[in-house]
């Protein structure tokens, strides 16, 4: 009884880590023969778990969806790594997600064996959340613009732009994108006929949804437009500069989350960015710390020696101020 009872949990764990199983590879990895498969399936529509059956030679098992949740088996990297994705999920940018995270976490952490709850505990100690979390979404407004993309639904929603203005947009929404503590929705304004990036921090879904659509190939992947989007498109002035560093270096480092970046050769590469300001590009390209190259806009070649001879004065400034013989009066 006990070697049947965990062969069914070995069983219920194959086939939660693939969508579709042969009933030959099932016993083959179970090390039975694929009638006590068919058997052990049966076991398992008894207690509860809808499995579901494709019958001939191209035929499988696949686990459906049922009105429980099943019981979750996973190995030992999986259990950690979800373990660490709750705890950094408590502080992240979903609105009202920290309770359900930490209620999670403590039923996985009650389960885990020692060694693993070590590991996890360790990871935990020396992990800092950033301090300052950007703008929260809330988690039924993800839901619903998830659920919109997912079923190529037209929608129709509220939109507050960082003036304060609200307009009503009606679009047909394709991604979400996680970008720099922010969640951006990549969709297709059909009023406008072209493609936009919105906040979905200031989106107000409208219901109904509208009818489906046909999806259109998009303009390129999905994270590099958003990217480009809110580093670049968003602001006035859209700089495109040459990096004498690698790539890799300038993401090590940091800066391809203001901007971003493609490899040219071993070592350099493109820089693209924008703002509201010349001066701010300027400064942001001056602190990244290499030698560089404008290649546009014009406007912030000719505003860099304006830049460095502000910062030449103040040096000098600074420089004179501290040979000044102190004051013993």
């Amino acid at each position: 009884m006990l070697e049947t009872s965990a062969r069914l949990l070995r069983l219920l764990s194959l086939l939660q880590s693939r969508r579709e199983w042969g009933g030959p590879e099932l016993a083959q990895r179970l090390g039975v023969t694929a009638r006590t498969v068919r058997r052990d399936v049966e076991r398992l529509r008894a207690l509860g778990y809808p499995v579901h059956a494709a019958p001939g030679t191209a035929g499988g098992y696949r686990l459906g969806a049922g009105a429980a949740l099943p019981p979750l088996l996973l190995d030992d990297e999986e259990a950690v790594v979800v373990a660490l994705s709750l705890r950094t999920a408590a502080g992240g940018s979903v609105e009202g997600i920290e309770e359900t995270s930490q209620r999670a976490l403590a039923k996985l952490e009650q389960v885990l064996p020692s060694r693993l709850r070590h590991r996890v505990q360790a990871m935990q100690a020396v992990t800092v959340q950033p301090a300052g979390p950007g703008p929260t979404v809330g988690q039924d407004v993800l839901t619903a613009l998830g659920a919109a993309c997912r079923d190529h639904e037209r929608l129709r929603f509220d939109y507050r732009d960082h003036g304060g203005s609200t307009t009503r947009r009606y679009v047909e929404p394709y991604r979400l994108v996680h970008h720099w503590r922010r969640w951006y929705l990549l969709a297709y304004d059909v009023e406008r006929g072209d493609w936009r990036t919105f906040r979905a921090d200031r989106i107000e879904p409208r219901t109904p949804t509208g009818p489906r659509f046909t999806p259109r190939e998009l303009p390129e992947d999905a994270a590099s437009y958003v990217a480009a989007g809110v580093t670049q498109r968003a602001y006035r002035y859209q700089a495109r500069i040459v990096l004498h560093a690698s790539a890799d270096f300038v993401r090590t480092h940091g800066w391809a989350g203001f901007g971003t970046v493609t490899v040219l050769d071993d070592g350099t590469c493109e820089l693209r960015t924008g703002s509201e300001r010349l001066e701010a590009l300027a400064m942001y390209v001056g602190m990244l710390g290499v030698e560089f190259e404008v290649i546009e806009p014009p406007e912030l070649t000719a505003r860099l020696p304006e830049v460095a001879a502000r910062l030449s004065r103040a040096a000098r400034a600074s420089q004179e101020r501290a040979a000044r013989p102190a004051d013993t009066s």
